[in-house]
């Protein structure tokens, strides 16, 4: 090939390589704006909410830990973890011999103390006839000075020892009542009507409460949950009492249960430098879903609007003041034209539209928009830990 050829071919090459550069740029560059022009949302009817999130606990409102008042070996357990009781049933025994045997010591004590009270009785009632006989004499000098004080003195020596052994009396029928009454804690009985949620001891083992209650089990009744949810310091202000309140599991995060704030604790949790407050929520649990130790995804409703006109968030632009004032992008034949709408409730994923729109409009979204919506579709949406879509 010749060096005159090899010069003529150089500009082709340039002119074919520019002809194609400029494909390029009107297919990519040029055509992406068209792309982002097409790229619509509708105007369609749905609930819309403004929320604080939080993470909780959930277990029983109302619960008791049955301990036992006497030391001794758990001589029987009733009960299994799950089981329905009613109150006044029978949970537990303690061996109860050592005790039955005070009861029956005394029991002898008292009586032999009341033998001995029908004998000073008696004896004082004696001395008693004694004495008044000898006044009687001594009115007429039938008897001497003498006798007479000594027929007193036997009477109040009578009296005193009817006194004591009154005492005596008193103190074992107390001492008896005690004992029996400890004897009767040997039978542990529920409190109250529930479920066993859980046993901390076992039959044989030995229980000392000398020094504190030893807990056998833990009766919750579950009819009544509450949920103890942890709310961040940024928030707390923005959540009251009696405020309406949903939240969801992981088993099951398409059901929402509901409820409203019984108590904010005015003393926080402190984890990790971070400031917790703890909120609570009662919810009716009578068909036994909820368990304790479940973990919650709470949502408490700031505002809330059912049924109304939505857009995306980001399919409006909201003026600065008035703050409810906004306006789209709608197409048109001509192009896109600009529309004031007047707007209401807002969150991060959507605007509510009072007016300026209709159902079934349809509005430009922004090239950010389009790009979220291509990746969207790509991959189906996701769960998180706590079943909110990411």
């Amino acid at each position: 090939m010749s060096a005159r050829r090899l010069r003529l071919k150089i500009p082709l090459l340039l002119v074919a390589a520019s002809l194609v550069a400029g494909l390029a740029w009107w297919k990519f560059g040029n055509g992406k704006p068209s792309t982002v022009a097409t790229a619509t949302a509708t105007v369609q009817r749905a609930s819309i909410e403004n929320t604080v999130s939080a993470l909780g606990k959930i277990g029983p409102k109302t619960y008791v830990d049955v301990g036992a008042q006497l030391s001794g070996q758990l001589e029987s357990l009733s009960v299994e973890v799950g089981d329905r009781v009613e109150q006044g049933a029978l949970l537990a025994q303690i061996d109860p011999r050592i005790y039955e045997s005070r009861v029956a010591g005394d029991r002898a004590r008292v009586d032999s103390l009341t033998a001995q009270l029908a004998e000073r009785n008696a004896s004082m009632e004696l001395a008693r006839i004694n004495h008044n006989r000898n006044q009687a004499m001594a009115e007429r000098n039938l008897i001497a000075r003498d006798l007479l004080d000594t027929s007193a003195a036997q009477l109040k020596q009578a009296q005193a020892q009817v006194a004591s052994v009154r005492a005596q009396l008193k103190e074992a029928q107390s001492t008896l009542d005690g004992d029996a009454a400890n004897l009767g804690y040997a039978r542990i009985y529920a409190p109250m009507s529930g479920t066993v949620v859980s046993i901390s001891a076992l039959e044989g083992q030995t229980l000392n409460a000398n020094q504190i209650t030893p807990t056998i089990l833990r009766i919750a009744d579950l009819d009544t949950m509450t949920v103890t949810a942890q709310v961040a310091e940024a928030d707390i202000g923005r959540v009251h009492t009696d405020m309406p309140v949903y939240f969801t599991t992981l088993g099951q995060a398409d059901r929402r249960w509901h409820g409203s704030v019984r108590q904010i604790q005015p003393t926080p949790d402190i984890v990790n430098e971070v400031v917790l407050y703890r909120v609570l929520v009662d919810v009716d649990n009578r068909d036994g879903v909820l368990l304790p130790d479940m973990t919650a995804q709470v949502f408490f409703v700031l505002a809330q609007a059912r049924d109304v006109l939505t857009l995306p968030a980001s399919a409006v632009t909201s003026e600065a003041e008035p703050k409810d004032k906004g306006f789209v992008q709608v197409p048109g034949p001509s192009g896109p034209t600009q529309r004031a709408v007047v707007t209401g409730l807002r969150n991060r994923e959507r605007v509510e539209i009072v007016s300026g729109l209709a159902e079934g409009d349809s509005v430009l979204l922004p090239a950010t928009d389009l790009s979220t919506t291509a990746k969207a579709s790509e991959s189906p949406p996701r769960r998180g830990l706590l079943g909110v879509r990411h």
